[in-house]
């Protein structure tokens, strides 16, 4: 199995979340259109719903005294109502279908950023991050920021409107009433902003135990099998429920920040509300407003309070959102790999010679793998690798393609140092078959004709046929055409490895990496593939890594490693009259 999380992580620390800000703002701006839109339709939208107050208003005051009204002018108000809350509502759906296109346009943009920064990040950056965490990122963290920034919009421009809006309209109602709410609403402000501190840190630690349990649960769910044969069960039960203890302990913190935020407001705004009454019902008395007035008022005083209630619910939402941003823009903003030479050279066509120049290399600076290797490699030359797990088999592949780079030295392809190559054009001579294959949801035919898209039905065929995968495949549903689920579904590891085999047959590349590419076949239809293998590796150089040894005989040289270095070196005869340790190591595998 992979390596798992640790059941307890310190505590993230949260960034500033005015710099998560900006950068959304940036994205923002391919949006500015329709931002501007939504800003509009929030202004008429506003404005027509502070209009209404005034009609009813003025409505009241066409009650002249108990049995007369003055209905002929009446009827126009109610009409004007009417009207008003029609357009507003009509403003509101707009600006509602506004704001969505905004709020997923951004976050469709961000994913697709993250997801392209993946394939830029250097494997030695990937390879340490557990998938589920990765995934979770660009899943669940993206949707949790649509959430906070969907609230955003719909919310936060209407209320600064409204509070604009009913504040000017108070002033001119009564000044000295409206100057008393004015003082009294930054407490309502101040409360918000001091619970919303503490609520981004909780959001943050949320998302970040979020991540861990969506990487335990892949790797438990994809390694079933493993887990079930060795009675692992009750071990991952316990693990699991660790990290969703964790889980829970901190959302129900962050919800109960957040969950402050609203009653603490209301309570404020309630406490302002009441002293407007009674100082309007106070100014009636004094004949300084009619009875209208103080319904218009008092009205406004509710509008004026209310987008603080809704503002203040929306930035606890939104240090969720934050959170999750802040998370989503540390993967965008990892280092990525070193930049492709502009402009890059090119080995010429037909020379397939590889050399290792004095390579180091380490996967960690505290645990040595490579020193001082050199390597050279004829064009055409099949070349064998082996040696004990860890010695740096695999290792000198990666370094081959770049999948890693060297910590000094260099390697030369074609005469070419390869980082003086761009890396499209270094992998597009190798074909690889690796131990761990790799197949794609898709048809067959799609998976095969991966590397030479443009194949023929017939070439794909031959393909198969060459590897003996056309026997099973054509017992397959839909035979060619049959679907597989992702990493191949229900097929069998030898039948998923004949599919990757026959994927390199059908690219033909100027040379070849096989890492023990036949290891999970059948012993007669390894002997087939060998022979197929020998065919394509005619005038092609070949890297072949294997632990069977009779896999490699006939190669023309091979390579025996120990800690990083090559400590032997001749073909299959000349190694074993050496009496050396790769004849202890055949001798192993074929005791008499």
């Amino acid at each position: 199995m992979k390596k798992s999380l640790p059941a307890k992580k310190p505590a993230v620390r949260a960034k500033n979340s005015r710099a998560v800000i900006k950068k959304l703002i940036v994205r923002l701006r391919a949006h500015r259109a329709a931002a501007i839109a939504s800003l509009l339709l929030s202004v008429v939208s506003v404005a027509l719903t502070l209009l209404i107050p005034v009609l009813v208003g003025r409505g009241i005051d066409c009650i002249k005294e108990a049995g007369r009204v003055d209905f002929p002018s009446l009827r126009p108000i109610l009409i004007g109502v009417g009207a008003c809350a029609a357009l507003a509502a009509a403003a509101n759906y707009l600006m509602g279908l506004v704001n969505n296109r905004i709020t997923y346009g951004v976050v469709r943009s961000l994913r697709n950023e993250a997801f392209s920064h993946i394939q830029r990040m250097p494997l030695s950056a990937l390879d340490p991050r557990p998938v589920g965490e990765t995934v979770s990122r660009l899943i669940a963290d993206a949707d949790q920021l649509a959430d906070g920034l969907l609230l955003g919009f719909s919310q936060l421009f209407t209320g600064v409107m409204t509070i604009v809006g009913t504040l000017a309209f108070m002033l001119s109602i009564d000044p000295l009433i409206a100057a008393a709410v004015v003082l009294l609403s930054p407490l309502s402000l101040l409360m918000a902003s001091f619970i919303a501190k503490r609520t981004y840190k909780s959001f943050l630690d949320q998302a970040v135990v979020r991540g861990e349990a969506t990487s335990l649960a892949d790797e438990y769910i994809t390694e079933q099998k493993l887990i079930r044969a060795f009675g692992y069960e009750p071990t991952a039960k316990k693990r699991f429920g660790a990290v969703n203890e964790r889980l829970r302990r901190h959302s129900v913190r962050a919800t109960f920040l957040s969950s402050l935020t609203n009653p603490t407001t209301r309570f404020v705004n309630s406490l302002i509300y009441a002293g407007v009454a009674v100082l309007g019902a106070l100014s009636v008395i004094g004949g300084g407003l009619t009875v209208g007035g103080l319904s218009a008022f008092l009205s406004y005083a509710n509008q004026y309070t209310k987008p603080f209630n809704e503002i203040s619910g929306v930035v606890a939402e939104l240090q969720g959102a934050l959170a999750c941003a802040e998370r989503l823009f540390e993967l965008i903003e990892a280092p990525e790999q070193v930049p492709d030479p502009d402009p890059a050279l090119e080995p010429e066509a037909g020379d397939g010679s590889v050399e290792f120049k004095n390579v180091d290399f380490s996967y960690t600076p505290e645990r040595e793998l490579i020193r001082d290797f050199s390597l050279s490699v004829k064009n055409g030359q099949r070349v064998a690798i082996v040696g004990p797990t860890g010695c740096g088999k695999t290792t000198l592949i990666n370094l081959i393609m770049r999948f890693y780079d060297t910590d000094g030295g260099e390697i030369r392809l074609g005469g070419v140092n390869t980082r003086a190559m761009t890396r499209a054009a270094l992998r597009s001579r190798f074909g690889m078959v690796l131990q761990e294959t790799w197949l794609r949801a898709g048809t067959v035919r799609e998976n095969i004709a991966m590397g030479r898209p443009d194949a023929t039905d017939e070439e794909v065929i031959a393909a198969a046929k060459a590897v003996h995968a056309h026997a099973f495949i054509s017992r397959l549903p839909q035979g060619y055409d049959t679907v597989l689920g992702e990493s191949g579904g229900t097929l069998s590891q030898g039948q998923r490895q004949l599919l990757c085999i026959a994927r390199v047959m059908l690219a033909l590349p100027p040379a070849l990496i096989l890492d023990e590419a036949t290891s999970s076949i059948d012993t007669r239809t390894e002997l087939i593939v060998q022979d197929a293998f020998a065919r394509l590796m005619k005038g092609r150089t070949s890297f072949i890594v294997a632990h069977r040894l009779s896999t490699i005989r006939d190669a023309d040289v091979i390579l025996v490693m120990r800690d990083g270095h090559i400590i032997e070196k001749g073909n299959h005869d000349e190694l074993m009259k050496k009496g050396g340790f790769y004849r202890e190591l055949y001798e192993t595998q074929f005791a008499k």
